[in-house]
């Protein structure tokens, strides 16, 4: 679990590319996204704005690969990506984050006609994806799924309701897992299928009424008799769970950018307001006691952002110790995230209650870091299995 190779292959150390892309991505978010970002949050919904915005750049879905036209971004440039625009809004980091994961089991194990297919749409922001994992009883224990997958002539037939869905009822595409073998031991009968939003018995919950994230609505999509052909399951019968979780190693790198993200854009907001503030004749970051927080809060954030890049580096490369580096990653930056922004409404004082200011907004977007993609529980336990493994 060393880090000498990822210093001289350059990705753990950004290169000068994907600084540009930072600054590209930054200079967009401050003058189109930062400006929406409170609007986005107060009405709790889809922040289209912001996405076109992105699209614009082409940050919507940076990961399509240029064969499917695409942009190709590499793994350390998605998670650069994500975590500009969670700086600056976390609702709408969830375009480039959610379009990963529920694009990337295509990538790894989809037919070359199903990519075809639906990756350039993904790429021209036609089309937004999401992933369909969790149900109401299958949350962490994601292989008790009950949605069921039935043969039916030359296609399959879907029944069952997917919880807690990211981006639900705004995306095109879903990426739904089901069971296709009851029979078949713990987690082998489980298969994945791209479902369309238009297929005939699709339909959508009421938005979750959320703490965080309210630009990013989260609906339940519940799956009424719906026939999908054969061509649309992605990967092997049988091979849907560990797709998922293969995915998920993946993708726990960019739930940590965010989280680095939103980090970040509290520490920023905090560092301008105690410059100014004034309290007993003197600016309140001339305090000890306040420089004390800014240095911890500045350098759990660095911690937090070398851990996910080193992550980033091991996703690239699809390397052997990648679900270490992806659980730590997520797990550590989440709960740096959660920390900080509670620092910084601490800092902030009375109007850090308020929404008169970003931070009170950003500790609220921060704590679904710790839940989603697996609760930080979770990732103790996967990160332990690892350990002892060794």
């Amino acid at each position: 679990m060393g880090f000498d190779d990822e210093v001289t292959t350059g990705l753990f150390r950004p290169t000068e590319d994907h600084e540009a892309i930072r600054e590209a991505v930054r200079e967009l978010c401050d003058d189109k996204v930062a400006p929406l970002a409170a609007e986005v949050d107060e009405r709790a919904e889809f922040g289209w704005a912001s996405y076109e915005a992105l699209r614009a750049g082409e940050f919507h879905a940076p990961h399509v690969p240029e064969a499917y036209g695409g942009v190709g971004a590499d793994a350390l440039a998605v998670a650069i990506v994500i975590e500009e625009v969670a700086r600056a809004c976390a609702s709408t980091s969830l375009v480039p984050a959610v379009n990963k994961l529920g694009s990337l089991p295509w990538v790894l194990a989809g037919s070359d006609e199903l990519k075809q297919r639906y990756l350039p749409r993904l790429a021209r922001g036609e089309a937004m994806v999401s992933y369909c994992l969790s149900e109401s009883e299958a949350g962490s224990d994601a292989a008790s799924m009950r949605t069921r997958a039935v043969r039916d002539g030359d296609g399959w037939v879907l029944d069952g309701a997917k919880r807690w869905i990211s981006n639900a009822g705004v995306s095109e595409l879903y990426t739904v897992f089901a069971v296709t073998d009851p029979a078949a031991p713990r987690g082998k009968g489980i298969s994945a299928f791209v479902v369309e939003k238009s297929d005939p018995g699709v339909s959508f919950g009421a938005p979750e009424r959320k703490l965080g994230i309210k630009g990013s609505p989260t609906c339940e999509v519940y799956l009424d008799h719906v026939r999908v052909p054969a061509d649309r399951m992605i990967g092997e019968e049988g091979g849907g769970f560990a797709l998922a979780m293969r995915t998920l190693d993946h993708t726990r790198v960019t739930i940590a950018a965010q989280a680095v993200g939103i980090a970040q854009g509290a520490l920023d907001a905090t560092l301008a307001y105690v410059a100014e503030r004034q309290q007993f004749g003197r600016a309140v970051a001339d305090f000890q006691g306040v420089q004390f927080m800014l240095a911890d809060m500045g350098m759990k954030i660095e911690a937090a952002r070398q851990l996910t890049y080193a992550a980033a580096g091991r996703s690239e490369r699809d390397d052997p110790d990648l679900t270490w580096f992806g659980a730590s990653a997520k797990c550590f930056a989440s709960d740096v995230a959660m920390q900080v922004t509670t620092d910084a409404v601490q800092l902030f004082g009375g109007y850090g209650y308020t929404r008169d200011y970003p931070v009170e907004r950003m500790m609220r977007d921060a704590k679904i870091t710790q839940i989603y993609e697996g609760t930080n529980q979770v990732q103790r336990v996967v990160m332990a299995r690892q350990l002892l493994r060794r």
